[in-house]
């Protein structure tokens, strides 16, 4: 009964977490961090992290930690680490890559390693002069301590408005041994005049559990 209370409580806390991996690998020497926070009516808090830094124009290291602590106090976490390869040369029909990471989760005193392996593909389009994006991520993540594994589907669909602002709409999926979890993912990212930071507003809404509904703030950079 503990283990499945746990797998509950990890898996929840796992959902919270926003998707901004993708087919698009980072330049050697670039760097990108995200930071964002969201909060539920009832007081659950989620706070993440994710950077990306290009070792080699092929070759992306990156991490992506999560923290969550529910309206009833309990704690929880995921860190993982991985590296992100294209998959073949891209194309006009969008490109692929791949990743493979290992790391922890946690809650409360149990703590869970964890290995991961993902396949990406995205591609940019315009409309009206607008440019825009859209990508699709799909991983399975092998939990050792807890015996389970977990599968999730993410897509993303962006369009620059402007110079200074874009909408990005996302579709999360997960599958775990506690069931399946659906979230629609709305936001809105402005990019102020010569700064050097983005900031993102949006919202997390669980299909089966409006209820849940989170707001999303988030602080990206790029340097």
């Amino acid at each position: 009964m503990r283990s499945a209370v746990v797998v509950l409580l990890l898996t929840c806390q796992l959902c919270a977490a926003p998707a901004l991996a993708g087919a698009w690998l980072r330049e050697k020497g670039k760097t990108f961090v995200a930071s964002t926070f969201s909060i539920t009516y009832f007081y659950d808090i989620s706070q993440s992290t994710y950077l990306e830094y290009g070792l080699r124009d092929e070759l992306t290291l990156g991490a992506d930690i999560t923290t969550f602590q529910s309206s009833l106090g309990l704690q929880s976490g995921s860190a993982t680490l991985f590296l992100r390869l294209p998959l073949g040369e891209p194309t006009d029909r969008g490109r692929w890559a791949y990743d493979l990471g290992a790391g922890a989760g946690w809650v409360g005193d149990i703590v869970s390693p964890h290995v991961k392996a993902g396949l990406s593909w995205g591609r940019g389009f315009s409309v009206k002069e607008k440019n825009g994006w859209l990508s699709v991520d799909a991983s399975v993540k092998w939990d050792f301590g807890l015996g389970s594994q977990k599968i999730k589907l993410d897509s993303t669909a962006g369009l620059d408005f402007s110079n200074f602002a874009s909408g990005m709409l996302q579709l999360f999926v997960s599958s775990t041994p506690a069931g399946t979890f659906t979230k629609v993912a709305p936001s809105v990212i402005f990019s102020p005049k010569g700064g050097k930071y983005r900031f993102q507003v949006g919202s997390e809404i669980p299909v089966d559990a409006p209820e849940n509904t989170s707001i999303k703030l988030g602080l990206w950079r790029q340097f």
